[in-house]
């Protein structure tokens, strides 16, 4: 049984229907928040909003047209929803890139700003970023992914800064490997780039640089989300928090 502390809060989770963003949208049910599952899978985000007693939200967050006119009035906002392509720069499709950037920093930005005011008039607000190790660290291949997630650790910066008059905090959580279908649909990708067998993926890149020699649970990153939109996480802000075994220990 969890405790009631996001009793008479409101959440909004992006990508929520899967992976992180479904076991963070457990994790703040289960404290007692309602919760918005923003996802463009439609039918997954009504199911598990079933589940949770929430709502859904089917939305394309690549329509950045569209988000320029919407009004949210969510007191914790858990910018999740993310993509992966793997591709030496040269060889990058510039469309892909365009893509990763639009919905990894454009469309958090829009988000950002369309929750700010309700939070600010409540005078308490909650952004939390799924950023990456790769928001702190580089790796070959991930050119559009390292640049939208170092761009987003500069955007939840600037949102600590400008919102911590009106009790709004903003921070980035920062996992390595997680166990994912986003991960496992890397690993054919990730063999083909370093020429490498498929079944080595998991030992020789993904781990290589970790302490932990495991992938992150996505239910650690969605205790770690509870916490940061807690009260008790007030004077947390603009902050990183690894949870990547060690890797940015290097």
């Amino acid at each position: 049984m969890e405790s009631s502390s996001l009793n008479g809060r409101k959440a909004l989770v992006t990508g929520g229907a899967g992976g992180i963003g479904a076991a963070s949208v457990r994790a703040l049910a289960a404290r007692g928040a309602k919760v918005v599952i923003a996802d463009v899978d439609e039918a997954a985000a009504a199911a598990l909003a079933d589940e949770v007693g929430g709502t859904s939200w089917a939305v394309n967050l690549l329509d950045v047209e569209a988000l320029e006119t919407v009004s949210l009035d969510c007191d914790i906002l858990v910018n999740n929803a993310g993509i992966q392509r793997i591709s030496p720069i040269e060889d990058f499709d510039p469309a892909d890139f365009r893509r990763i950037m639009t919905l990894m920093l454009e469309a958090p930005f829009l988000l950002i700003r369309a929750a700010l005011p309700h939070m600010y008039a409540n005078n308490f607000g909650r952004i939390i970023n799924l950023s990456s190790v790769h928001g702190l660290r580089a790796s070959p291949f991930k050119s559009a992914y390292v640049s939208a997630k170092h761009g987003l650790e500069g955007l939840s910066k600037v949102t600590a800064l400008e919102g911590g008059a009106h009790g709004v905090t903003s921070n980035c959580i920062n996992p390595g490997y997680v166990r994912t279908p986003l991960v496992e649909s890397q690993i054919a990708d990730q063999a083909k780039v370093h020429g490498i067998p498929e079944s080595e993926v998991l030992a020789k890149i993904m781990l290589t640089e970790a302490a932990v020699k495991r992938l992150v649970e996505p239910e650690e990153v969605a205790s770690l989300v509870a916490w940061l939109a807690s009260d008790d996480a007030g004077m947390v802000t603009g902050a990183s928090y690894t949870m990547d075994g060690g890797w940015s220990a290097r």
